[in-house]
């Protein structure tokens, strides 16, 4: 019996599933991304959790025939390296992937893709509708999108296309994003900087709020995180302004994609979105016809909920071993 690997590296968890030859999840695990000391230890966590999945799948990690990974980027392909994370502590500048799971398994087949790909393919390979014309958006720790054109992933030759959230959406830059430059969507729409966005926002237009603000100039960042912000929603005058600006933003970004690639239809994922699927889709889907002059793509929750990359990259270990989509690929998840 021939079995594949899938490994989501995100900014926040790490995940692994193990399949067997028909794409049926047999093992799966999840681990906390460590946020250092250096790359090596976030090598060691994904070399763990792959290790965890094939426990739980009773197999060992020398039968894994391909693994597939999502990761965050940016990517160096060729070296088989995730080069300076954008959404990881500045100590982590180089993370090694390929070359140690080639070991871990004993072979030289691993397939290495950015998550928001990897994203696209688990919905074209295991979701329930896969058009040749989608757009898979994460909105999570940072924003990202796999597309697919006429049936063709577009990954670019470095494995970097669809870095969608340091697309320039404010040219006076009043947020810098995570990797440095400011106006990126990323900087105010992602998980990791709506907080910051927040408090952005109170300084220039200050409000009763529940929120544990102004932050005062000596303090070590922000004191509340996303999650509480959209947790005071339909309560609190100042989150709603807030949450009403990133809605802003983040119509703004999918208009630009909807005029680049023409999807049918857009799913997106990732933490943000998951944890607050009205609050996120519902401003995107209210504005975006005022702003597409073209077709006006349905905007829509993944069907794979959290799992989503890490079944893309399962389907990118089975799709390089020559696997197709199953014909009813949800009898397939675990």
């Amino acid at each position: 019996m021939e079995y594949y690997a899938g490994v989501d590296l995100g900014a926040t968890n790490t995940r692994a599933a193990v399949a067997d030859a028909t794409a049926t999840v047999i093992g799966a695990a999840t681990r906390s991304t460590p946020q250092g000391p250096t790359g090596i230890a976030v090598t060691e966590t994904v070399l763990s959790v792959v290790r965890d999945a094939c426990e739980e799948a009773g197999i060992v990690p020398s039968e894994i025939s391909v693994v597939g990974v999502g990761s965050i980027g940016p990517l160096d392909l060729a070296a088989g390296v995730i080069e300076n994370p954008a959404n990881l502590p500045d100590t982590i500048d180089r993370i090694p992937l390929s070359g140690p799971l080639k070991s871990l398994i004993g072979g030289n087949r691993v397939v290495l893709r950015n998550d928001a790909d990897a994203g696209l393919l688990g919905e074209r390979f295991y979701g329930e509708h896969a058009p040749d014309d989608m757009i898979y958006v994460t909105i999570s720790s940072g924003v990202g999108a796999g597309v697919a054109v006429d049936g063709s992933l577009l990954s670019g030759w470095d494995g970097n296309a669809g870095e969608i959230g340091h697309m320039l959406v404010d040219p006076d830059g009043m947020m810098r994003c995570g990797c440095g430059r400011t106006g990126h969507w990323e900087a105010y729409c992602s998980g990791n900087n709506i907080p910051k966005y927040a408090q952005q926002l109170y300084d220039h237009h200050p409000m009763e709020t529940d929120l544990p603000l102004p932050v005062a100039d000596d303090a070590d960042g922000v004191p509340f995180d996303a999650a509480e912000l959209f947790a005071h929603a339909g309560t609190d005058p100042f989150a709603d302004y807030v949450i009403e600006r990133i809605g802003e933003w983040n119509a703004v970004g999918m208009a630009n994609l909807v005029h680049t690639y023409a999807p049918l239809i857009i799913n997106v994922g990732g933490a943000v979105a998951l944890n607050n699927p009205e609050l996120i889709l519902e401003p995107i889907n209210e504005r975006l016809s005022e702003m597409v002059l073209t077709n006006v793509p349905d905007v829509q929750l993944t069907t794979l909920s959290g799992d989503v990359v890490v079944h893309g990259a399962l389907a990118s270990a089975l799709l390089a071993d020559g696997h197709t989509r199953p014909d009813n690929p949800e009898q397939f998840r675990k």
